[in-house]
Parts: structure tokens; C-alpha cells; sequence
């Protein structure tokens, strides 16, 4: 486990931590090979039973029409779910369809998105991990654990949209360690994102890990990050570094 952008050299001693914090998206699995799988079933489905609607919207249309709900209702950007129905809601009503099938066209994406495929070294990761510290979940994402199949390995899951709060917001990493009856500094946070996760994380007081799985990633991205944190490749790297 390296150090971040900090020199290791300062870095203080960061005692082990009591319990694991993970977000999931693009840190257990890859999320858009899925969001795409995801959106090309939904425009078949649609093909069938509101043809009208996937004639005037193919799936890029389909995702245009999402982003533009995002950007339209900044207040809902904490439940992707909502998003999604909106955005289907409002294509199905511009094509003359009914719109009361956003409902189960919505629901054919959100089956199609909890079909993931975890990487590598993810569910051995966990096992490991999850065989000496109680683990969390802390995502932005509509991710459900119990369809992924990895509910098993989690003492509870912690969702912007049914927190009503997404990261970086300190609320939300709050609630995950009462969850787990722990302080803040107890816990251990790992994410892929260098704000919402790293910079999110400390600043609400825990201890955070970057999962870095890929060469350049973040390069871009230059938090204010107020503590140390430390960095990762995979979760076997990590599971090694905390002894696992």
C-alpha cells in the first residue's frame, strides 16, 4: 500500500482500523460495460413495447435525455433511480407513448445493471478482508449488494438515494460508522474517486485508501485533500497490506 500525493516520509502512523468503508462502483466492478449492456436491453425492450419512443431515441438518446434530467433537477443527483424513470418517463410522453412505462421499462435497466462482473480480485478480496473487519458500503450509486451477490460479505449498505445525501458530504460516511458503531477515525474508506472518496472521506474524519486500478487515473483530478491517504492497485494488494 503507497502513499498518495503526500511523501510517504510524512505520513503519520495510521493505527488498523476497527472496520472497512467501500464504495462499489468502479471500485468492486467496472460500472459503465454494465450501464451499456444495461441501456441496449432497455432500447430492445422499448423496440417491443413502446416502439415509437425507441424509434425516436436510440440508447444514446436514451442516456442524452438522462443527462439532461441531471442537469435540469440538480436536487435529485443523490438517486440515480429517479434520474433514469424521469428521463424515461419524459422520452416515452415526446414519443406519444405511455408514460406510465417507465415503470417497467425502468425496471428491466435496473436488473440489467445489477448484472456486474466483478473484477478479478474483487470477491476474494473481500472474503479476505471481510474475515477480520466488518464491512460497509458507501455509494452514490443505485447498486443493490443482495442482486450482485455480495450481500453476504456486508453488515449493512449505505445509498445516497435512500440516505438522501450522497459523498462527498460528511453525512453519509457519518451514518455508515454508526452503522458499525464506530468513530470516524475507526474506519477505513476505499474508492476509486480522489474527491467523492479520498477527499470525501478524510474530510469527514476517516482514514481513506485510493483505489487506483488504473495507470493515469485521476491525473486529472486535484482535490484539496486535507489528511494523508494511501493508495492501492487491487484488493489483494490491500488485504496484504492490512494483514489479511
Amino acid at each position: 500500500m503507497t502513499a498518495g500525493s503526500i511523501p510517504e516520509s510524512v505520513l503519520p502512523a495510521i493505527l488498523p482500523p476497527l472496520a472497512l468503508s467501500f464504495d462499489l462502483d468502479d471500485t468492486l466492478w467496472p460500472i459503465w460495460p454494465t450501464i451499456e449492456r444495461a441501456e441496449r436491453l432497455l432500447h430492445g425492450w422499448l423496440q417491443t413495447h413502446a416502439p415509437a419512443t425507441a424509434a425516436r431515441f436510440d440508447a444514446a438518446g436514451l442516456r442524452l435525455l438522462r443527462n439532461d434530467i441531471a442537469r435540469r433537477f440538480p436536487e435529485w443527483g443523490h438517486d440515480l433511480s429517479r434520474m433514469r424513470r424521469e428521463s424515461l418517463r419524459e422520452g416515452l410522453t415526446i414519443a406519444g407513448d405511455d408514460p406510465a412505462l417507465a415503470e417497467p421499462a425502468f425496471d428491466v435497466f435496473f436488473d440489467a445493471r445489477q448484472q456486474v462482473e466483478l473484477y478479478a480480485d474483487a470477491r476474494d478480496g473481500l472474503e479476505r478482508l471481510a474475515r477480520r473487519f466488518p464491512l460497509v458500503a458507501v455509494t452514490n450509486g443505485n447498486s443493490d449488494l443482495a442482486r450482485v451477490g455480495l450481500d453476504g460479505l456486508f453488515r449493512h449498505s449505505v445509498s445516497a438515494s435512500k440516505f438522501g445525501i450522497g459523498k462527498p458530504d460528511a453525512r453519509i460516511f457519518h451514518a455508515a460508522c454508526r452503522h458499525l458503531d464506530l468513530r470516524p477515525h475507526e474506519v477505513l474508506h476505499i474508492g476509486d474517486d480522489l474527491a467523492l472518496d479520498v477527499a470525501g472521506a478524510l474530510d469527514a474524519g476517516l482514514e481513506a485508501v485510493w483505489m487506483r486500478r488504473h495507470e493515469g487515473a485521476g491525473d486529472e483530478v486535484a482535490p484539496v485533500l486535507s489528511r494523508p491517504y494511501h493508495t492501492v492497485a487491487n484488493l489483494t494488494e490491500l488485504a496484504d497490506a492490512l494483514g489479511c
